[in-house]
């Protein structure tokens, strides 16, 4: 949909960073912002047909003055859907019908998705070539760790900490592109150490096939070093049982693992939320030789910055898989339907939302 779309030569943020937030769109730009949205561009752009829903809608100038007149795939998606809302039989002029569309779409998407804070979403509608149907992906614009806020920086006893940082490590992947400890350490364990995860196999593989004078070896980083350097709250087996948590932080708890199960249950070919990487290399050409890694990480940079900037240096260069979720629309699968599934994914991610922001002094 759109005519101007986003360049793919401007370059990312030059390191990784903790997740922030940025203000809304300068005056004068059409369509709404999703609050906070992040105005870092992509290195790894999408097909000059998409268009972004909560940023700037430009449809190309050749919309006619009807819904019903011919028009591209998924002019015609949006534009359908846009009309089974009207209430009224009126006619538009070719402006107003265009300026009808772009509102109408960017408020379903924003009064879904406006209430996440905590990571920055746009969403893009591609009108699809040769026999595939449009689709619409869910983009994640939030680069670095997330803010975990009392988990991460309070007093709270380290079995509450835990048990919120397991749950959010075991299932915010489900909506959200991020990556846990356990994925750094397999990336680190290719890139330093061939795949070792012991210090014995490491060592062996510096030396041998580095070539690495065994002396300096106390200097480097091993397996072991990693592992050290976890702050008791980011060890699973220092979660507290639900029984030992207080309530305020149980019912937290058991809203998110809810609201989890709930998106899990999804139809895959009505989910906003699924993501299937070789569907989207139909649709987005160059998509290869963006890094495989997400944008947003568990780990803790205070901790882990060298480790996360090494994993992280392919993806500042060519960008990062930030697709939360990609899903193609066949006439057979309403506009409506879609919508009710990101709607499904914003509950869990409001549920994470609610995790992170506990004051632990009110549990």
């Amino acid at each position: 949909m759109a005519s101007h779309p986003t360049s793919p030569n401007q370059s990312a943020a030059s390191r990784l960073r903790r997740s922030t937030r940025a203000s809304s769109s300068p005056p004068g730009t059409a369509g709404a912002t999703l609050p906070g949205r992040s105005r870092r561009r992509r290195a790894c752009a999408f097909h000059p047909s998409a268009d972004l829903a909560g940023r700037v809608v430009a449809l190309s100038g050749d919309i006619p003055a009807h819904f019903d007149a011919p028009l591209a795939p998924h002019h015609k998606l949006i534009g359908r859907w846009a009309a089974s809302r009207e209430t009224t039989a009126k006619r538009y002029t070719r402006a107003e019908a265009r300026q009808r569309i772009e509102r109408v779409f960017d408020k379903a998407v924003l009064d879904i998705l406006g209430s996440v804070e905590f990571a920055d979403f746009r969403v893009v509608v591609l009108h699809g070539e040769e026999d595939y149907p449009p689709a619409i992906a869910v983009i994640c614009d939030s680069m670095g760790q997330l803010e975990l806020g009392w988990i991460e920086d309070s007093d709270a006893p380290i079995p509450w900490r835990a048990a919120a940082y397991k749950a959010l490590d075991d299932m915010l992947a489900r909506a959200l592109p991020i990556f846990g400890y356990d994925d750094l350490f397999d990336e680190i364990s290719m890139y330093y150490w061939d795949g070792a995860t012991d210090d014995e196999t490491a060592r062996q593989w510096i030396t041998e096939y580095q070539g690495v004078d065994p002396e300096y070896l106390d200097e480097l980083t091993l397996p072991s070093n990693m592992e050290s350097r976890r702050p008791e709250w980011m060890i699973a087996k220092n979660a507290g049982a639900s029984a030992e948590l207080p309530n305020g932080l149980r019912r937290k708890l058991e809203e998110l693992r809810k609201a989890h199960a709930a998106l899990g249950k999804l139809r895959p070919e009505r989910n906003a939320w699924r993501f299937d990487l070789q569907i989207a290399y139909e649709y987005l050409p160059g998509i290869e030789e963006c890094s495989t890694l997400p944008p947003l990480t568990l780990v803790p940079v205070e901790q882990f910055a060298r480790e996360v900037d090494d994993v992280g240096r392919h993806g500042m260069e060519y960008g990062f898989m930030d697709i939360a979720g990609f899903c193609p629309l066949p006439d057979s699968v309403p506009v409506d339907d879609w919508l009710a599934s990101l709607r499904v994914g914003a509950r869990f991610l409001l549920a994470a939302q609610d995790l992170i922001q506990l004051d632990p002094a009110n549990l």
